[in-house]
């Protein structure tokens, strides 16, 4: 899993330096972003990019999120305050998914792309990460059952935040991260619930694939 070459200590660094010249502080998701070997994700033809700052094809018209939003979206959602039952929608090739899983009590992680869903699992053994519950799904609804959660992460991108993940943070300070809006003017926020009320902040422009209803 370390591997050499292109996935060499000093490759990783760069990343790292990178990641800190652009504002990113937390240094467990720094250490995250360090350690989790991102060249497994990624079909072997790209291994050589991967820990280049972009984004690459995983199939099915998804991607593998680029390492600063993955730290971007990852730190904004841990405030520095400790999370206990988080849901992220979009497991996507599980990178996102290996970033944030040590850093948390437990992942409830929903992806409506049945093969994608199964790698993912695969590649998570792998790396020994134990605390993550896998569900194929409409990630548009959450998951009720493991519901209220105090932290949501999403890899897509909504025209509007659904009514159903809402509902499902807690009351208590749940905090949603996500990107919203069409393609071409996309807005990374984070929305922090206050009893019945939404606080929303907004943490900058992105770009990600649409969050899409329904199973494939």
């Amino acid at each position: 899993m370390a591997g050499i070459g292109m996935t060499s200590a000093r490759t990783r660094e760069r990343l790292i330096q990178r990641l800190i010249d652009q504002g990113i502080q937390n240094p467990d998701v720094l250490d995250r972003i360090r350690s989790v070997p991102r060249h497994v994700f990624v079909d072997e033809a790209l291994a050589s990019r991967a820990y280049e700052d972009t984004a690459l094809p995983i199939g099915y018209g998804q991607t593998i999120s680029q390492p600063y939003i993955v730290a971007r979206m990852t730190e904004a959602l841990l405030a520095n305050q400790p999370l206990y039952n988080v849901l992220e929608i979009g497991t996507g090739c599980g990178y996102q998914t290996a970033v944030l899983a040590p850093l948390v009590t437990k992942v409830s992680t929903v992806e409506r792309i049945a093969p994608l869903l199964a790698r993912a699992k695969l590649r998570l053994k792998e790396l020994g990460i134990k605390n993550v519950r896998f569900r194929h799904g409409d990630g548009t609804l959450g998951w009720k059952a493991h519901a209220p959660y105090d932290g949501m992460l999403v890899a897509a991108a909504p025209h509007a935040v659904p009514q159903a993940l809402l509902e499902q943070l807690s009351p208590s300070g749940g905090r949603l991260v996500v990107p919203v809006g069409p393609e071409g003017h996309q807005e990374l926020v984070r929305i922090t619930r206050r009893d019945e009320h939404y606080v929303r902040e907004r943490l900058g422009p992105v770009a990600f694939v649409p969050l899409l209803g329904g199973l494939a």
